[in-house]
């Protein structure tokens, strides 16, 4: 449904709550996930698994995979991580220290521009103040930043310029709930992730002051507000909403603010649903953590073929792709990442017609001899995505009058009551084979 902003937003929550989807989000499909801060310094977390698929308990956040959650596996005081800032840096280091070896020498904004636009991605969300506290803008209730400390540079507005010159929409991450810089009790289960110690008034004030100094400055397309938002402020968050869905006529926010507010739902790793119904978004690191791990090497980073199966499963099922980066401390984005985001972009330069601006067909996914068929559709066309193929001869039925291959290969189609393909040329090294049905 197109977004039509006729009139003014009030501060309720009925008012913010009829808030619809603007079409651009509906159209995208894939968006580029950063998660930059003094985490990516130490660039630590142990190997794990993805999250949902092992219980949150005391041990999972002791062993955390998530390199972005450094000062909180710290704070436990055992675990790989305590153990490796001991050795690494001494018992005393102080996690706020990093902001010297943050030193951002290699951050190139256009490059970071240029290869999100090769990726065919059409948002970028950075994380512009993660749980750590820190800021990676020029905030005014702050000197805890990338201005006044560690680089000396505002990453957020030298991003947003380069993310403008390429015709990509700003999207903007933070984490409302939770500020170690205002809380000192490591978090060791989900009910203290959700009721930090830190939701004090002081604190829920500081948090909207800044997300409101976000939306006037920066006039983000998206908000992705992490966990929750502080429940001390909970009475002034359709304040907040409605300003920024008055200054922003085709904004959206995710759905982790609490009190049912939201535009689209979120899923991480395995963790969360995805649904028909209403617009929902994936979101992952390319490997197993969000902030850049140096432990993670090829075999922990998702493939590229995986990367296009997930991005095919989420937009067949009515979702986005929210996939992450994790730039080291110099600010350069490592090759293995960097590369994923190419091989992604190649596919999509084929392929795109059967992602950008598809809506779910009326059957998302069904298995096939030789392979599995996820589908798509426009006002013109239903679109067969051909996955995880094992064999070079493919029988599926036609959905529409007229059958032609994207995919540039070798193969002959005969439809009749049934579209045959046989595949001339090897199938082991193609991600997904794109049939276009004329409707």
């Amino acid at each position: 449904m197109s977004v039509l902003q006729t009139e003014q937003f009030k501060p309720t929550k009925e008012s913010v709550m009829s808030h619809q989807v603007p079409e651009w989000y509906n159209d995208c499909k894939l968006g580029i996930f950063i998660h930059f801060g003094l985490y990516s310094v130490p660039a630590y977390a142990p190997l794990g698994k993805q999250l949902g698929e092992v219980e949150l308990d005391e041990r999972w956040y002791a062993y955390n995979p998530y390199a972005e959650w450094y000062l909180n596996s710290l704070r436990i005081g055992y675990g790989p991580t305590y153990e490796h800032h001991v050795k690494t840096y001494g018992k005393d280091y102080d996690y706020n220290q990093f902001t010297e070896g943050l030193t951002c020498e290699h951050f190139n904004p256009k490059a970071w521009a240029d290869l999100f636009k090769e990726a065919g991605a059409g948002y970028v969300v950075l994380t512009t103040k993660h749980h750590e506290g820190y800021c990676l803008w020029d905030s005014q209730y702050t000197d805890f930043n990338s201005v006044k400390t560690g680089p000396k540079r505002d990453i957020l507005k030298e991003l947003n310029q380069e993310l403008k010159a390429n015709d990509l929409r700003l999207g903007v991450y933070y984490s409302g709930i939770i500020d170690w810089q205002y809380s000192k009790q490591p978090m060791m289960s989900q009910y203290q992730v959700d009721h930090p110690d830190n939701d004090t008034q002081e604190y829920a004030d500081y948090a909207f002051n800044q997300v409101k100094e976000l939306i006037d400055e920066y006039k983000p397309s998206l908000i992705w507000n992490d966990i929750l938002w502080p429940y001390a402020g909970m009475q002034r968050l359709p304040e907040l909403l409605a300003h920024y869905y008055n200054t922003v006529a085709e904004g959206v926010i995710d759905d982790r603010w609490g009190e049912g507010y939201h535009d689209y739902t979120t899923k991480e790793y395995k963790m969360g649903e995805r649904s028909l119904s209403e617009k929902w978004e994936m979101t992952r690191g390319i490997g197993h953590s969000f902030g850049y791990n140096e432990l993670e090497g090829e075999d922990e980073l998702i493939s590229s073929r995986e990367l296009i199966e997930l991005l095919i499963d989420s937009v067949a099922y009515n979702g986005n792709l929210l996939i992450n980066i994790g730039p080291k401390k110099d600010g350069s984005i490592c090759p293995l990442q960097a590369q994923r985001l190419k091989e992604l972009g190649a596919w999509l330069k084929i392929h795109g017609e059967a992602i950008y601006k598809t809506r779910p067909y009326k059957l998302q996914h069904e298995p096939i001899d030789g392979g599995e068929i996820y589908y798509t559709c426009t006002e013109e066309a239903v679109y067969a995505l051909c996955t995880k193929l094992t064999s070079r001869h493919l029988e599926l039925l036609p959905q529409g009058s007229h059958a032609e291959l994207i995919t540039p290969i070798h193969a002959s189609l005969q439809m009749d009551d049934k579209l045959i393909i046989d595949i001339e040329d090897a199938i082991e090294d193609l991600s997904a084979l794109v049939i276009k049905f004329k409707r």
